[in-house]
């Protein structure tokens, strides 16, 4: 059932709103701008019915605060008023509010018009998850990876956490598209992301297709050694699919990885690790490929064979 958030000073009007509402969906109410916020922050709603004329933090405050936070940004919001001047509607509008209902409303009203916006944001919503998803593997693509990979950098650095990247690619693919064609190229690809993918299952991972054969992925919590030796499991995990490949390393597809652990600060910028983590993909490419090469913020080192 679809959650909806009601802000509204008023609970007499707050409790109307919930009856016409109940029924079809989860309604939360409030009676003031700041739990209102903070409320939005912490539930998963999908619309909000935003009262304008509030004591201390107006409506139009408000919707200004919800657009330019990050965890509501994406969430519509009908405004509610007795304002019946079209400036202060189309003040809304350009705020960013989906839509503005005069009160008095009508019940029947108010479920068109909910029904209405609930139904778009499923739409886009979806939307977006697929402008997010790589479409030959169905794991992250850069566009996703271009937009978390930040978020999760500065929620390592504030809470003080172990952050690793690694970078890998399939080794010799360009042989192996030579030798079986594209389409069975194109296979390898997938099979190869859905075998990692598999290994990825915390919140805070994020694996990603970075481009081509080419694969990045981040994960938190583990120190050095630990990321090192999972990123050896998902390495032998792809060679033991035992894909034919006619290569020098190996008579099946394989992968070389590289990657960095470290407790980042403040004052560390994660571009700077990421192309460490492309370096030690490079170690392991030139020392023989179908192999891990790790480092550590304190310069140690970790490589197979």
């Amino acid at each position: 059932m679809d959650k909806i958030l009601v802000i509204d000073d008023s609970a007499v009007q707050g409790e109307f709103l919930c009856s016409i509402l109940r029924d079809d969906y989860d309604v939360t109410t409030c009676q003031t701008a700041t739990d209102g916020l903070r409320l939005a922050k912490e539930g998963n709603f999908s619309l909000i019915l935003l009262d304008v004329i509030m004591p201390n933090m107006d409506g139009f405050t408000l919707m200004r605060e919800l657009k330019n936070t990050d965890q509501t940004a994406h969430i519509p919001v009908i405004l509610l008023t007795s304002l019946a001047d079209i400036q202060y509607e189309e003040r809304g509008l350009l705020l960013g509010a989906v839509d503005y209902v005069a009160k008095p409303f009508s019940p029947v009203i108010i479920k068109a018009r909910v029904n209405t916006h609930i139904q778009l944001y499923h739409y886009q919503t979806q939307f977006r998850k697929q402008a997010m998803i790589d479409e030959l593997t169905g794991v992250a693509n850069r566009r996703r990876y271009d937009e978390e990979s930040s978020a999760k950098w500065q929620e390592a650095v504030r809470f003080g956490l172990p952050f690793s990247i690694c970078m890998f690619d399939i080794d010799k693919f360009k042989l192996y598209n030579d030798t079986f064609g594209h389409p069975a190229g194109d296979k390898v690809i997938s099979a190869v992301a859905k075998t990692a993918a598999s290994h990825f299952r915390r919140a805070t991972d994020l694996f990603a297709r970075y481009g081509g054969e080419e694969f990045v992925a981040i994960f938190m919590g583990s120190d050095g050694r630990s990321a090192y030796e999972f990123m050896k499991t998902i390495r032998q995990a792809v060679e033991d699919l035992h894909i034919q490949h006619n290569s020098p390393v190996s008579p099946w597809v394989t992968i070389s990885i590289g990657g960095v652990t470290l407790i980042p600060k403040v004052t560390d910028r994660y571009d700077t690790y990421l192309k460490i983590a492309d370096a030690m993909l490079y170690d392991a490419k030139r020392t023989g490929r179908n192999r891990v090469v790790w480092s550590s913020e304190n310069q140690e080192q970790w490589s197979e064979k």
